[in-house]
């Protein structure tokens, strides 16, 4: 009856009066008067008739009219139920109640119950979502996982594999199971100890630095160095860049790096090696990560571990799934190091700098290490040397990707995944526990919201992740073996690795088509440190919500999914502006973490997973996807402009950008068309959104350049991805002109150039829909 009244005061013009009150506005029932209006002053019959046939005429003739006037309004009145009665029918179930900050339609989606369902409104979803979330469970899960080091391949790692496939089976979800393949993964010799040595002109050891032999890099290479030390602050290219300026090469030697700086540990030791240099030692200094325990802080005798494979996935078959290695003969990744890596601690570190001689290192180049005069190197005072020998062992080890799913009412192969790693090398509380914990809590609150009446609309797909701490090779391997199907199948992904490192500051690395999604949820859900406010409206108070948003980074769980397979992915994280500083050691524990958090753990996971949840709820309700599929215009817009800036040099070279010009503007209107389209049409026809959101889904895959190998240029997205193919690669080349014109190489500019234009103008074509919506009109520039 609410649908009805409601439905009566939206038709009602003349006869029909509604009053709302100030409750409806906030979200709550309508109250509608309905009173049929008349005049007060009825057509009088005149008195006295002048005989019997005139009083009956004139009496049947008052009779006549109030019937008519009754009859009338009685045919109104049935016309306008029978009629509401089917609008609500077929699409009063299609209307949302707009609820809380923020709740608005994007991209044309409904905010409906899924046809088949329930009855359930969005705003209800979301309520149920809410209340059925727990925060002691995520704190139960965080301190079961990491109660001890967990690789894949170990009894550790394999009893808690099988707990996660038995806790998805007691969810009695519609789908689980279990996928095994067998990875290669690099691990610390048992019978040689990697080793660090201080060594004379002669190349006689006269001092070994005592190392933790469970410290490692996995994927270095192997074998020994002997050289001078260069102290080469992050890493960085650029810090390469003012070494050469400074005249200081690294050739031949050791480089030590510090941890940080925005650059994996993998992207340290690839510029290392590009540069010449014999071997790398990588150390966290105090002034990146806090080194006092008596305020939460590593000890100096603690290094920091991490994979040096630039690239995710088995590196011994890149681009392809890891099948049996004895009937696939292993092709080496191009990402694989030549140079042999170590993780120091700051002890270690201070020892070696402390004795380098040279010129000084530039002011931002300065640690906190305790007495060490920051200086580049490559000499030490005392004439000796570094000498390092790295001893690991690839082993093929069995992993284990755990999967359970909901499958969708109306679109079940449209599939959107969370998913989390599994494995630490360490206790991982943070590596691998909250995002294991938090997956299981949204797994469960999932589950019980389709018992309770949920009917999603797509699938909803929960995966546990194996081998995460080797680059996310789990992940990846599943990607490389459904790669031809997903970019039909797969809407989003969202990792919840390292999801939880503080409680203040919330950061999202994504992929910029899932922006207003996220805009959406951070004004749904409040901010896990400071009550009464939305993780939107803090945001706003801290500078905006516009700084929550960063570009995908190389070892995120999320990465993989949108630079190899052209998923859109986020992994959303909350932290503080002091760093954690256990994430990669053996200090990273649930009490830790704990700690750090002032006791809020369960708190802030559950805010984590109210965020996620509230974006998958999203996904899975909507009748059109509401992915911003115009993002990429303005990303390919910036670049247009600084194109425009070498215009003139560039066309003194024979080069014109008006081909870039012209694929942005095609594909900038491609997407516009097409959301004005959406915007327009009945998207609650299942044909009409169905054929939406095909076209929505492959937006992403789309920016994949088709020009390049999957199994030389694994990462062939050309906004996210790695190589020469890419935007970065394309604007680096272009900085050339102005910084170092010797070094810009024209042919291959031309080339980048035009494998770019290519995919953005492919992107465009794709976008129009059928062939003879596509108007390319090419004019030949000498």
């Amino acid at each position: 009856m609410d649908a009805i009244r409601s439905r009566l005061s939206q038709s009602s013009f003349a006869s029909l009066h509604r009053s709302v009150s100030e409750d409806e506005e906030d979200g709550g029932a309508p109250k509608v008067e309905v009173r049929f209006v008349t005049s007060e002053n009825e057509e009088e019959v005149g008195a006295g008739p002048s005989s019997d046939i005139t009083a009956l005429l004139l009496r049947y003739r008052h009779g006549y009219r109030r019937a008519g006037v009754l009859l009338s309004a009685c045919g109104v009145v049935i016309f306008t139920i029978a009629f509401l009665l089917a609008y609500a029918v077929f699409s009063g179930k299609n209307c949302s109640q707009v609820e809380g900050e923020g709740d608005k339609q994007l991209g044309g989606g409904a905010k409906a119950p899924a046809e088949g369902g329930a009855g359930l409104y969005l705003g209800e979803l979301r309520g149920m979502m809410r209340r059925l979330l727990q925060d002691e469970d995520i704190h139960n899960m965080v301190s079961r996982v990491s109660r001890a080091s967990h690789p894949p391949g170990s009894a550790e790692g394999t009893s808690l594999a099988s707990e996660i496939l038995r806790r998805f089976r007691e969810l009695r979800m519609d789908h689980t199971w279990a996928e095994s393949l067998y990875a290669t993964l690099q691990f610390p010799d048992r019978s040689q100890r990697s080793s660090l040595w201080l060594v004379d002109s002669s190349g006689i050891v006269s001092e070994q630095i005592p190392l933790n032999p469970s410290d490692y890099c996995p994927y270095s290479a192997t074998g020994s160095t002997t050289g001078g030390v260069v102290y080469a602050n992050y890493g960085r290219p650029e810090d390469f860049n003012w070494l050469k300026s400074a005249g200081v090469s690294a050739k031949g030697c050791v480089v030590v790096m510090r941890v940080g700086g925005g650059v994996s540990f993998a992207e340290k030791v690839w510029s290392a090696e590009r540069n010449g240099a014999g071997g790398v030692l990588i150390y966290p200094d105090p002034a990146d990560l806090p080194q006092d325990p008596r305020r939460l802080g590593l000890n100096t005798h603690t290094a920091v571990s991490e994979h040096v494979h630039l690239g995710s996935g088995d590196p011994f078959t890149p681009g392809f799934p890891s099948f049996n290695h004895t009937q696939f003969p292993p092709i080496q990744s191009s990402g694989l190091p030549l140079i042999p890596a170590l993780p120091i601690s700051a002890t270690v570190a201070a020892k070696l700098l402390s004795q380098l001689s040279g010129p000084s290192c530039p002011p931002s180049w300065r640690g906190r290490l305790p007495y060490v005069r920051c200086v580049i190197g490559p000499e030490f005072s005392s004439g000796r040397k570094v000498k390092m020998s790295v001893h690991n062992v690839m082993t093929p080890i069995l992993l284990n990707n755990i999967f359970s799913s909901l499958e969708g009412r109306m679109e079940p192969d449209q599939y959107i995944i969370v998913g989390a790693q599994r494995d630490a090398l360490g206790p991982g509380a943070v590596k691998s526990g909250v995002g294991t914990a938090i997956l299981l809590e949204l797994a469960r609150t999932f589950s019980v919201m389709v018992k309770n009446g949920f009917s999603p609309r797509r699938s909803l797909l929960f995966v546990s992740w194996d081998a995460g701490d080797f680059g996310n090779v789990g992940a990846t391997e599943w990607l490389e073996g459904y790669l031809s199907m997903l970019h039909l199948k797969a809407v989003a992904y969202f990792s919840l690795d390292q999801a939880i490192m503080g409680d203040d500051v919330l950061t999202a690395y994504s992929s910029p088509l899932l922006v207003d999604l996220l805009d959406a949820a951070i004004r749904q859900v409040e901010h896990p440190k400071h009550a009464g406010q939305t993780v939107y409206s803090q945001a706003e108070r801290e500078g905006g919500s516009w700084r929550i948003m960063k570009p995908l980074y190389l070892n995120s769980g999320a990465y993989s999914f949108t630079a190899f397979a052209g998923v859109p992915a986020m992994e959303l994280r909350f932290s503080e502006e002091r760093t954690y500083p256990f994430v990669n050691t053996p200090l990273d524990s649930a009490s830790r973490l704990q700690e750090v958090l002032g006791g809020r753990l369960g708190v802030t996971g559950r805010s984590l997973g109210e965020l996620v949840g509230e974006m998958v709820l999203r996904l899975a309700h909507d009748h059109i996807l509401p992915l911003r599929i115009t993002s990429y215009a303005q990303t390919v817009l910036q670049f247009s402009a600084q194109l425009n800036k070498h215009s003139a040099e560039l066309q003194s070279r024979g080069l014109s950008p008006q081909w870039v010009f012209s694929a942005r503007g095609d594909y900038s209107r491609a997407a516009e068309t097409l959301q004005r389209a959406i915007d327009y049409s009945d998207v609650h026809d299942l044909t009409t959104a169905r054929l939406y959101n095909t076209r929505i889904m492959k937006v992403e895959y789309y920016f994949l350049s088709q020009y390049v190998s999957a199994v030389e240029a694994p990462f062939r997205h050309v906004i996210h991805g790695r190589g020469n193919h890419t935007l970065s690669a394309l604007t680096e080349h272009l900085g050339l002109l102005t910084s170092d014109p010797g070094r810009f190489d024209e042919r291959l500019f031309r080339r980048q150039l035009a494998l770019f234009t290519w995919t953005l103008q492919g992107a465009a074509n794709a976008l129009n829909g059928d062939v003879w919506s596509i108007h390319n009109t090419h004019t030949y520039t000498h």
